[in-house]
């Protein structure tokens, strides 16, 4: 007969290959995203949003230097901080999501959502002349 530490080890074991089952299970419906993915996407949106209201002033100010009323000014600005907002409500996120890892698939490659907007990595090169070697 086993000894009950070996069977509530044993329930113990059986619980977390359930749970990491279920795990896996959800990564293939595509139903469970990665931390890093929405990280990476909030950064895409707050990055949008930060580019559009410092926009603002540069598309406001030709439009606000012949008003007057401070009634058309206020109707202007307020135009478009709404325009900015309804941006963000309307943002739609796409991300890739490989079923294997449950990450980010920034290949493109066999795996990806064929609806899915992907773009590759800038290639970074050096630019100027190569470094000297050190001298020891």
């Amino acid at each position: 007969m086993a000894s009950p530490s070996y069977e509530t080890a044993r329930v113990r074991k059986l619980q977390i290959e359930t749970a990491l089952a279920e795990m896996e299970l959800a990564k293939a419906r595509r139903e469970y995203v990665s931390a890093s993915d929405v990280q990476h996407v909030w950064a895409d949106v707050l990055a949008n949003m930060k580019s559009r209201l410092l926009s603002m002033p540069t598309i406001l100010a030709p439009m606000l230097v012949k008003q007057t009323e401070i009634g058309e000014i206020k109707d202007i600005i307020d135009r478009s901080v709404r325009d900015c907002l309804e941006e963000l409500l309307t943002y739609d996120p796409k991300i890739d999501v490989a079923p294997d890892d449950g990450g980010s698939d920034e290949r493109g490659g066999e795996g990806s959502d064929s609806n899915a907007k992907t773009t590759a990595a800038p290639k970074r090169k050096r630019v100027g002349r190569p470094r000297k070697a050190a001298i020891v």
